[in-house]
């Protein structure tokens, strides 16, 4: 210690050293949370296998096999086969791709539109700040499920309007979330200071406003995507979604439903994939909560 009184330049060094690092601090709290943290990791594989699990199938997900119809699970067939004879366990890594892309890429469209809309109805207030919410309300008067139905009527099966459909009833969730949290940002004492410094309003809803509203955000995204999920997966159960022939973990649902009794393993797989990816995006969602609100982080 005496060496580092006497050398100001070392001192310096060693507090620069052990200066507070956002990101350090935030994954030494992720660590402590044991289940998010595991669920991260299943997530992380699950992503991998979205990326290059395709690759790596050993069968061919739309090449039917006739000389294995409905087999159970085996070593050749770790998941069994369909009616077709068609590969399962290929077929549910194929559909991971399918079931992660439509998932984030509306909800993130949801959250983008919605992000701008809560920002722009929070900050300003009066008359968008009331047209805004009422149409919420009038989005939020209808289940989402059958929100997403009426839009995909209109619109045509397919998982592009599904994506759509997803992010259009998406839209007024993290609006409001948004709006709530700008109502708060915008009366504290650093964005005041921003404006008696002739900063514009552009500037102060993108450089103070709007980094405040990124945790909330975060973690409400991460528990939408498996809501999104769940909503793609019953919108092609329900044959509004992906096609029959397609490896969608919804429409193998399908598929499978007539097969129950004699081959439930048809139906048991892509529903066991749905379960535990929801299941991780939602215990993700909770860490991540702990973890970035400063109420409940030192709990």
């Amino acid at each position: 210690m005496e060496a580092l009184k006497k050398d100001p330049q070392r001192t310096g060094t060693f507090a620069a050293k052990n200066q507070y690092s956002p990101v350090k601090e935030f994954w030494k709290n992720w660590k402590r949370k044991k289940v998010a943290f595991m669920a991260s990791i299943f997530l992380l594989l699950m992503i991998i296998v979205a990326v290059i699990g395709p690759y790596l199938t050993p069968y061919d997900p739309y090449e039917p096999n006739y000389s294995s119809i409905l087999a159970g699970p085996s070593v050749s067939h770790i998941a069994g086969t369909d009616e077709y004879g068609r590969d399962i366990f290929s077929r549910l890594i194929y559909g991971t791709r399918i079931s992660l892309s439509v998932s984030f890429i509306s909800v993130f469209l949801g959250a983008v539109v919605g992000t701008a809309l809560g920002l722009i109805s929070g900050f300003f207030g009066g008359i968008l700040d009331r047209f805004i919410m009422r149409s919420s309300d009038v989005m939020f008067a209808f289940p989402d499920i059958i929100l997403a139905i009426a839009i995909i009527a209109i619109l045509g099966p397919g998982l592009i309007n599904v994506v759509i459909a997803i992010a259009v009833f998406s839209v007024p969730s993290f609006a409001r979330l948004i709006r709530g949290a700008t109502l708060e940002v915008k009366e504290t004492l650093f964005v005041e200071a921003a404006r008696s410094m002739g900063a514009n309003k552009k500037r102060i809803i993108l450089k103070h406003v709007f980094p405040e509203t990124f945790s909330s955000l975060l973690v409400f995204f991460t528990m939408r995507i498996g809501t999104a999920i769940l909503a793609a997966a019953s919108l092609s159960f329900l044959g509004l979604g992906a096609s029959p022939e397609t490896p969608d973990w919804g429409a193998m649902l399908t598929m499978g439903r007539d097969y129950l009794g004699t081959s439930p393993h048809i139906v048991i797989m892509p529903g066991v994939a749905i379960f535990l990816t929801v299941l991780a995006f939602n215990l993700i969602g909770d860490g991540l909560r702990d973890v970035l609100d400063p109420k409940t982080k030192n709990d």
